[in-house]
């Protein structure tokens, strides 16, 4: 069993100037003064996905060596609001607009017969070294598992708050440590052979890995987003169970034991729950309560599904074309 808050603590190499002005800054080599001002970047790209990234981790575990006092450096937020707005934009660009949230869960819950994303590629025929790559990438995400959300919260009300409540008790091990999502996730890491300290694959993960974490980050401190967060956290809760019992599947079809399908065995089980608190009572009850969030929840799930398709994407070319899909 491994603990993960077992971190590899080492701030990750830049990738672009302003990554690279924001890792000085935390290195204590340059003044916040000092930031550029991040306008023109690529909002999909390696250096405004890194940066924002950063910034955002130091609202969760920080890195070693960095005051903790910079969590609220003025100059530091000042950068993070550029890069937020520059990221959105493109989203609010790509993404179609729309309000009608039980058609999108209705959509959400047909079955994609025939898939090509990832999960139907592992669970048809794919190696032991592109199950390893997947779990990488998500990574990302599942060691931070169901954070994002919790700060949504003391941001909403009554059935809502309770249901969301209940399903984030469960991500969070209702009240047994070692059930933690995140905690079975890296233990599942551990059984893969890989690094399962928080953030030891952060240097190997590329922009498409990080840029969904970035979104529910943004959303999830934002109170303005509180609608898009909770379009987010239902996605996840609603599409889950059917990609992990594909992930199931692939890794019985691999010969991997029980301690390695565990995470996602429990998610074929648990999210199937999940999918009727979240939609009967977090979303019905939200969007009753305050309508204007409608338009905020469906925005949340189509901006999280068009990032994820696109690391998909980027996993299957890349698997097509022989090659590792991490950086490095």
């Amino acid at each position: 069993m491994t603990d993960v808050m077992t971190r590899a603590d080492a701030l990750p190499t830049a990738r672009g100037p302003v990554s690279a002005a924001v890792l000085e800054v935390l290195a204590g080599t340059r003044e916040p003064s000092d930031l550029p001002s991040g306008p023109g970047l690529d909002p999909y790209g390696e250096d405004l996905q890194l940066a924002l990234y950063v910034l955002y981790e130091l609202h969760y575990h920080g890195f070693a060596g960095v005051d903790e006092e910079l969590e609220w450096e003025p100059e530091l937020l000042r950068l993070r609001r550029s890069l937020e707005t520059t990221f959105l934009t493109a989203l609010q660009a790509e993404v179609p607009a729309g309000d009608d949230v039980d058609a999108e869960v209705g959509a959400l819950l047909v079955e994609q017969v025939g898939g090509d994303g990832p999960s139907y590629r592992l669970a048809a025929d794919g190696e032991l070294w592109q199950l390893r790559e997947y779990v990488i990438h998500r990574s990302i995400y599942h060691l931070k598992e169901a954070d994002p959300q919790a700060w949504v919260i003391p941001r909403i009300d009554g059935q809502a708050k309770a249901s969301l409540v209940t399903v984030e008790h469960d991500e969070f091990g209702a009240g047994r440590g070692e059930r933690v999502h995140a905690k079975v996730f890296a233990d599942m890491m551990a059984e893969l052979d890989l690094d399962p300290r928080y953030h030891g694959y952060l240097e190997a993960a590329p922009a498409e890995a990080l840029a969904p974490v970035n979104l529910m980050s943004l959303c999830g401190l934002h109170r303005r987003w509180r609608g898009a967060s909770v379009g987010q956290f239902a996605l996840i809760e609603v599409t889950s169970s059917p990609g992990s019992a594909r992930l199931v599947k692939a890794m019985q079809r691999l010969g991997l034991g029980e301690g390695a399908q565990a995470f996602y065995a429990e998610h074929v089980e648990a999210d199937a729950v999940h999918e009727q608190l979240v939609r009967r009572g977090l979303l019905a009850d939200l969007v009753a309560r305050e309508p204007s969030l409608a338009a905020d929840v469906v925005f949340g799930m189509r901006a999280l599904t068009l990032l994820e398709d696109r690391l998909g994407d980027h996993l299957v070319r890349s698997w097509d074309a022989g090659s590792s899909s991490l950086r490095g």
